[in-house]
């Protein structure tokens, strides 16, 4: 490194020529610097190549890193094997100079290539320059994290790269203080890894960035952010985005001085500056390392000579003047003028590595996109071959439309598997009836488009939960054990002794989040056990849901197991964006390379006003597919699940119905032992009637119905779903419905909230419909949040007589006489 101090002493027993030493160590010095140069000037070249082949459509969007070149490489000089990044999509030249990609991979993931091999960061499943190193093998397991260099996988929200960032640092922490955590070595070198965060200037107005900031400046973590300010987000200047136009000086009453027990280190420094930058990093990373400060670098005068991305052009909203500064200020520019200025190089050398480096870059995207497009080519080849080679001869209006579609598909500019499956499928329309025949094209063309939408489904569609032996869905279910006497007890009783068990066997597992720590929350289910296993594992944070649920992501990655509480289901909202954008699809989204076993546990249904009884299950479960969302009707239950879900590795949400906390519960005597499986739902009563399917809360109130309904004559089969992602894998509803020939879908979501989404699970997707003998009826709240009060849940939420009365008025459309109208 440039600021490194030279050192003195003996080689081999030999006196050192100090002459000589100089020199060597200003040669390797130079070459260190063109080297940087070369790898700047190559990120530039691949930027430039990327946008055109974009633009003359052979790839879909870019967006680049151009402009940061010379920041990111002075900053990738102090990141070490174990550390960690959590950037954005500027970041492509930090990912080359780290070692993380290669032009070949950048091209890749340019042109959305699905084979892991080539593309090892998303596999196609997201737009270019999102990386993200594969952090599990093809077996679901673990690699060791300390012997590669770490990134999370991106995503394109602004900002929601920070909350991760928070729990990837802390996990550090954690490793260095925490000694029962030293047997993870595969996950720590002893806590000395640090977590390295990027955002552009724009982005750090976004709430996200100033939760992440003040975690991190309250719990002191090696977190490093580097944010890189080129004046605009997108077309809007900085003066319309952060307050004194510089995030550094906004950001003041955070910085660390003198004998502040928290807080964070502030840097800046100019983007253009090679040799001052190289410093600035050095210095901070060293504080940040040692100490676990955290610290903010503030890299300004940053320029983006492409643009936002391909989608427009900067020229509509940069004055000449501006354009013309960020040609003059450019880090290329700048860095080329100061190798020439300080004899570091002269300008045929200076051609000569430019000229290596666009070769480079050029022969990498013509290899790839060849390797790219080999594929379609094939595939393409395969079906008119198999088409031309037919035997029959198809009606002559059927002929010519067959051959229109190969000629097309032959003369497809834009080649790829949609045009080609797309082909295939209009094929087969015109495919005489006559071509059924065994080995007949139809049957031919059926089972080629059967087996290319299978291969489509491992390209574009696995992978949204654990395939592996690692997923909570092959755990075998272990019923509850009751000793003869088994006490009643709370429900919140049970759910604490449970934590208590799995914090005792196993040292991975925390908790944290609002009143979790020193008040055991405020349901009382954690209650004593700070105490026992320490404020690190058992911890109160800030009022900050989204970072709460972001430290889990960062430690679960790291190879702990957290549960991170939200303290009611309505609050949920403050945590959604990172839950549904980064929790719920980071396996996907890496095509299996990276995955988040974390638990968020919150709890809902019933309590009192709009933000402390809602059930908005339909908004979660439709925005968190890659989650498994568990709503147990007791504490027994949920205990279970907990079990389950920590015997796997997929994260998981878990609403506790707050009414069960103080209801008493028959104690298991096998806590921490007994699993609840999930997809599997319970039948708690026979019937012959009508099947009515709930969960949660409504479970007790469902009850309370069918017993009222047994003074009718009409016989309830109840059934508790236990789990709504996944839903019933067994079919128990559908069997239920062959019995019973009626159903009814409860619970206090909106009207065509969750309800609506398991009749469709049923009647539509298990075939339900065809065992219907009457309409399928939903029984749920009203279109509003509840009111407040014993009254207003009453007039808000389903009760009893709303559920009696439906099924009532349901039997009485088969048998009016016998169930005449009530009103």
């Amino acid at each position: 490194m440039i600021t490194t101090k030279e050192k003195e002493g003996k080689t081999n027993g030999n006196p050192v020529n100090h002459n000589m030493t100089e020199s060597l160590k200003f040669n390797e010095f130079r070459q260190e610097v063109l080297s940087d140069y070369k790898l700047a000037f190559l990120s530039r070249q691949m930027s430039l190549i990327a946008r055109r082949e974009v633009l003359t459509g052979k790839a879909k969007f870019g967006i680049f890193g151009d402009g940061k070149e010379i920041a990111q490489i002075a900053m990738a000089k102090q990141f070490k094997e174990g550390d960690w990044r959590s950037g954005y999509y500027r970041d492509q030249t930090f990912m080359l100079a780290t070692g993380m990609i290669t032009p070949e991979k950048f091209f890749a993931m340019l042109y959305g290539e699905t084979r892991t091999h080539l593309n090892p960061d998303n596999g196609g499943r997201s737009m270019n320059n999102h990386f993200g190193t594969r952090l599990i093998d093809d077996n679901g397991n673990w690699i060791n994290q300390t012997q590669s260099k770490n990134t999370t996988s991106d995503i394109s929200p602004t900002a929601g790269q920070m909350p991760r960032l928070v729990g990837l640092a802390l996990a550090s922490k954690l490793y260095r203080n925490q000694p029962e955590l030293s047997h993870l070595s595969q996950f720590s070198n002893h806590g000395n890894e640090v977590a390295f965060g990027t955002i552009g200037d724009a982005s750090t107005s976004q709430g996200l960035f100033f939760e992440t900031i003040n975690a991190a400046a309250v719990l002191q973590i090696p977190m490093a952010v580097s944010v890189w300010d080129d004046g605009y987000g997108i077309s809007v200047p900085v003066n319309l985005q952060t307050v004194k136009a510089n995030i550094s000086k906004a950001l003041k009453g955070f910085e660390k001085r003198n004998n502040d027990p928290n807080g964070i280190l502030i840097y800046e420094g100019f983007g253009w500056d090679y040799a001052g930058l190289c410093q600035m990093y050095e210095e901070g990373i060293r504080q940040c390392r040692k100490n676990h400060i955290p610290v903010l670098f503030h890299v300004k005068e940053l320029t983006q000579p492409t643009g936002h991305s391909t989608s427009g052009s900067h020229e509509r909203y940069k004055t000449n003047e501006r354009l013309e500064w960020e040609k003059e200020k450019d880090a290329l520019t700048q860095m080329r003028k100061w190798l020439i200025d300080t004899n570091l190089a002269d300008e045929e050398t200076l051609k000569s590595i430019e000229k290596e480096a666009l070769t480079e870059a050029q022969t990498a995207q013509k290899k790839v996109f060849k390797e790219f497009m080999e594929p379609f080519r094939q595939e393409r080849k395969q079906l008119i071959e198999m088409v031309q080679q037919k035997s029959c001869v198809c009606h002559p209006e059927g002929e010519a439309q067959i051959n229109g579609i190969i000629d097309k598909l032959n003369k497809a500019i834009t080649l790829n598997r949609k045009e080609i499956l797309s082909a295939a499928r209009k094929i087969l329309r015109h495919t005489c009836v006559s071509c059924q025949a065994q080995g007949g094209l139809k049957e031919q063309l059926k089972k080629w488009i059967a087996d290319y939408f299978e291969s489509g489904r491992e390209k574009y569609n696995r992978y949204l939960y654990d395939e592996s032996h690692h997923s909570p869905l092959l755990t075998q279910p272990v019923a509850p054990e009751y000793a003869d006497e088994a006490p009643m007890v709370p429900g919140r009783e049970i759910i604490r002794d449970n934590f208590d068990a799995l914090f005792a066997k196993d040292p991975r597992i925390l908790t944290l989040g609002e009143d979790t720590g020193k008040l055991g929350d405020v349901n009382r289910t954690l209650e004593g056990l700070q105490e026992k296993y320490g404020e690190w594992r058992v911890r109160d944070t800030g009022i900050h849901e989204a970072t709460i649920v972001g430290q889990g992501i960062g430690l679960a990655l790291r190879g702990l197991r957290p549960i991170t509480e939200i303290q009611y289901f309505d609050y949920i909202l403050y945590a959604l964006h990172i839950i549904s954008d980064d929790v719920a699809t980071t396996h996907y989204r890496t095509k299996g390379g990276q995955k988040v076993p974390l638990i968020v546990r919150t709890r809902g249904h019933r309590l009192e006003g709009i933000w402390h009884s809602g059930s908005p299950l339909s908004m979660v479960i439709n925005s968190v597919r890659g989650i498994h969302v568990c709503v147990p009707r007791d504490m027994t239950r949920a205990a279970g699940m907990y079990n389950t879900l920590l015997d796997g590795e997929d994260p998981a949400l878990v609403i506790e119905p707050l009414n069960g906390y103080r209801i008493r519960e028959k104690k298991p005597a096998n806590l921490g032992e007994y699993k609840i499986p999930l997809g599997v739902p319970e039948v708690l009563k026979e019937g012959t009637d009508v099947t009515v399917v709930t969960y949660g809360s409504c479970v007790r109130i469902a009850r309370d119905a069918a017993r009222q309904l047994e003074s009718t004559g009409i016989s309830v089969e109840l059934i508790d779903v236990q789990t709504l992602l996944p839903f019933d894998k067994e079919r128990v509803i559908l069997n239920s419905l062959k019995k019973t020939n009626r159903i009814v879908f409860f619970d206090e979501d909106v009207p065509g909230g969750a309800t609506a989404f398991m009749m469709q699970k049923v009647i539509e997707e298990q075939g339900g419909f065809n065992h219907l003998s009457n309409r399928p009826v939903t029984v749920t709240a009203k279109d509003h949040r509840p009111a407040y009060g014993t009254d207003g849940d009453y007039f808000s939420n389903p009760n009893a007589e709303d559920l009696y009365e439906a099924i009532y008025n349901l039997m009485g459309e088969d048998f009016p006489d016998k169930f005449p109208p009530i009103y």
